[in-house]
């Protein structure tokens, strides 16, 4: 397929890095298929593609952890290789921050940054104020103020991605890479990065960014490269380029992006919350969620979105206001008192809270309805393969085996998993909270089409994002959060999208 111009203001420097002709094969499979691509000196260039297109193993070539079948060609600084290793591509300035940051939460943040710098073949005295000072002058040039003796576990993620950066900065990066940097962060963290990322390009350093949001992709880059199935689609500038394009290119397939609230006004009151407050977190939350309904919750880092999901799922309890289900009154001293009750909840942190990843697909599954699998006290090998088949067709995840480790699915496969566990508990209330959280485009559809599905079939859902378009197109409300009170309330058929982004994050 033809590639697209790129911009003339990237044409106007030779590559910095050049790969021609790159093949890659796992067990017959063809995970990269003669895929060329370039990066220019201070661009930010975006490698776009549904998981499992072959982003991540291209990244793994370039920095030497792959290596290509013969006939692939490397050029980087004006040098010509025909594979890379690690320690060369590290050395020249090829610098990876992958999604999982690989830092240490127990060091402290100058040792985040600054342990490079004294790791080497010999046993030496560390100088400790030589690292902070390192780590100092790096953040200092992020234009970032951290306190570089704090152990990194007391900082959020969205900080430990800036000391994943600045580690980079250290190690005299030309080129970085950045797996999914914003995946777990809120849009106000979001543009914080963005800013710094602009930051490293005007100063020379070029930015490889692989995001599945898609809005942020096409306001930092300069180009973009889609991959789909391990081949090339094209090099495109992103000036011009739209979020659906990009979708169409990504999975060959086009998206109705149209706003799917109905009224419900009639239906029964399945959740009912009055004046609900946790000091510290949330004030005088009042709202109702009706069978069938899809309530959206969204707002900024700190708005109370997860502190009330959680508080409702019994895993804390509120200081004052009463909940109803099913007009009943009820009190959760637990989660385990809310999954009884038929209260389920999706948790925004799939890989740590919501899936156990060493373990099976079917284990995760039927964690959350042990008791439907019983036979004489016992699990029931039948039970359990009857109702993890069930869940699999019905909400159609691809899978190789059941007993296959729930960590050799994709992100959107997962999550449908980490659905499934929770419908298998036989909910009246689903909350959702961030439920495509490092999902690519195409599965977020699928997850929403699931979503439509299960209200149609008269579940209560509460629908919890930081994206604004998310609820706007999938809730039938939607709710905005600030400073842990409800500030707004929008029914999506009457209200523009830039009004609910305009308010959200004003």
């Amino acid at each position: 397929m033809a590639m697209a111009s790129p911009s003339s203001a990237s044409e106007a420097q030779p590559p910095l890095l050049s790969l021609e002709s790159v093949n890659m094969t796992f067990g017959g499979v063809r995970a990269l298929r003669d895929v060329s691509f370039d990066v220019r000196p201070g661009e930010v260039h975006c490698l776009a593609g549904e998981n499992g297109s072959g982003k991540s193993t291209l990244i793994k070539v370039i920095t030497g952890v792959y290596r290509p079948a013969a006939g692939a060609r490397i050029e980087y600084d004006g040098t010509t290789y025909h594979h890379m290793s690690p320690v060369t591509a590290q050395a020249a300035g090829i610098q990876v921050i992958w999604q999982d940051l690989a830092l240490f939460p127990e060091m402290s943040v100058a040792e985040n940054i600054a342990f490079q710098t004294v790791v080497g073949r010999w046993p030496r005295k560390v100088s400790h104020s030589a690292m902070r000072e390192t780590a100092q002058r790096v953040l200092k040039r992020l234009g970032v103020s951290l306190d570089v003796d704090v152990p990194l576990r007391e900082y959020s993620i969205a900080r430990r991605q800036i000391v994943a950066i600045a580690r980079a900065l250290v190690g005299e990066a030309k080129i970085v890479f950045m797996d999914e940097p914003t995946a777990s962060l809120t849009q106000s963290e979001t543009d914080h990065l963005l800013e710094i990322v602009r930051n490293l390009s005007a100063s020379g350093i070029a930015v490889v960014f692989v995001s599945h949001r898609l809005a942020e992709v096409i306001e930092i880059s300069d180009r973009i490269t889609v991959l789909r199935d391990g081949k090339l689609v094209g090099v495109y500038p992103a000036e011009g380029m739209t979020q659906s394009r990009i979708t169409e290119l990504m999975t060959g397939k086009t998206f109705d992006n149209n706003v799917r609230a109905r009224s419900r006004e009639g239906a029964p009151a399945v959740l009912e919350v009055e004046g609900l407050a946790r000091k510290g977190e949330f004030e005088d939350v009042s709202l109702t969620v009706r069978q069938g309904e899809t309530l959206g919750i969204t707002g900024l880092l700190g708005s109370g979105r997860t502190e009330l999901a959680l508080t409702l799922f019994g895993m804390r309890r509120p200081h004052r206001g009463t909940v109803r289900l099913d007009g009943r009154p009820v009190r959760f001293g637990s989660n385990r008192e809310a999954i009884r009750a038929g209260v389920a909840y999706l948790s925004e942190d799939r890989l740590s809270l919501g899936l156990i990843q060493p373990q099976s697909i079917a284990d995760n599954l039927v964690i959350a309805s042990i008791d439907k699998i019983l036979s004489g006290g016992l699990i029931s090998g039948e039970k359990k393969h009857d109702l993890v088949s069930k869940w699999i067709v019905d909400l159609g995840v691809k899978i190789g085996h059941e007993d296959d480790p729930i960590s050799t699915l994709s992100g959107g496969n997962q999550q449908r998993v980490a659905i499934a566990k929770w419908l298998a508990t036989d909910p009246k209330l689903l909350i959702l909270d961030a439920p495509t959280v490092g999902v690519d485009v195409g599965a977020r559809a699928g997850i929403f089409d699931i979503v439509a599905h299960l209200a149609e079939t008269g579940l209560a859902i509460i629908l919890i994002s930081d994206e604004v378009p998310e609820v706007y197109f999938n809730a039938d409300r939607v709710l905005h959060m600030a400073d842990g009170r409800v500030v707004g309330e929008y029914d999506p058929r009457d209200a523009s999208l830039s009004d609910m982004e305009a308010a959200v994050y004003a």
